[in-house]
């Protein structure tokens, strides 16, 4: 069975996907391939980890396969399968899913596993990656049970809810496995209850589920992050519209200054110098035969 890796592993996990995301996002600039990206990045992560064998096996897939999908396929033993399913759909030709927004969400993803994050944060972490990009819940929470960040009490209960989602609300399954379902209902009936199973949320958990049921999920995911710091997904940044404004102004400028130089050469000539438009011709080289 897969174990989590040493913490060293995560944090410069964290380093390689946010240095990605950056590169995406200058692409259009650099114009450097995957494959060169990581190359110059296994330079920077520290050679004590198992990351640059990770990456030489990414770069090498790029080559063979076109894709870093399947390297973090066969690297079960070090990438997480929900990991493995986030890179798998952002390189989906048939999803909507951007592979910046992968590497943010990986990056945040590696922190929390460095951090030594709970399994409760992180659940909640990765339900709400599916919900806010709109990936398969499905195929999204089976990868989550075989995380082996999970226990396997864990891993259980997640496949648990891969089959009641949909027809229970998550606000509801989160409530009644919580230690706050125990204590009302324990006052309810003025007597000890038995324990559901598994109990894996506490009280404040629970509390906030029972206050958000029958709302939109992601008001349950924001009460988390205020109230028990769990920190959020992240979102694709829109567009900036100076970011396109000022090439377009560019180019609107060219035309002009080729409409202004046009105009002041009619009023000189009394018209228009067409033949700088033409194509020069070149008399062809005499063959050996004339």
């Amino acid at each position: 069975m897969n174990r989590p890796l040493p913490s060293d592993e995560y944090i410069e996990q964290a380093h390689l996907f946010d240095s990605l995301a950056k590169q995406v996002l200058l692409e259009l600039e650099l114009q450097q391939p995957l494959q060169v990206l990581l190359q110059w990045l296994k330079q920077e992560v520290l050679a004590t980890t198992k990351l640059p064998l990770a990456i030489d096996y990414m770069i090498a897939e790029i080559k063979h396969v076109g894709t870093i999908g399947t390297a973090f396929s066969k690297l079960s033993h070090y990438f997480s399968s929900f990991q493995t399913y986030l890179i798998n759909e952002a390189e989906s030709e048939r999803g909507r899913f951007d592979i910046w927004q992968a590497f943010r969400i990986l990056q945040q993803d590696a922190k929390l596993r460095a951090s030594g994050a709970s399994a409760n944060a992180m659940f909640f972490f990765q339900f709400e990656t599916l919900c806010r990009n709109r990936l398969s819940y499905d195929h999204g929470i089976e990868a989550m049970s075989r995380d082996f960040f999970y226990d396997p009490i864990w891993s259980a209960w997640i496949l648990a809810v891969r089959h009641k989602i949909g027809l229970v609300d998550l606000t509801d399954l989160v409530y009644v496995h919580s230690q706050y379902y125990v204590d009302n209902e324990s006052r309810r009936m003025e007597a000890d209850i038995e324990l559901p199973q598994p109990l894996l949320f506490s009280e404040k958990e629970g509390r906030i589920a029972l206050a958000n049921r029958h709302k939109e999920p992601l008001f349950f995911f924001s009460s988390l992050q205020r109230h028990l710091g769990i920190p959020a997904t992240p979102l694709v940044p829109k567009p900036s519209e100076s970011a396109r404004l000022v090439p377009r102004l560019v180019r609107d400028i060219e035309r002009l200054e080729v409409r202004i130089r046009l105009l002041e050469e009619e009023q000189k000539q009394k018209g228009i110098d067409l033949s700088q438009f033409y194509e020069k011709y070149s008399k062809p080289p005499r063959s050996l035969d004339e």
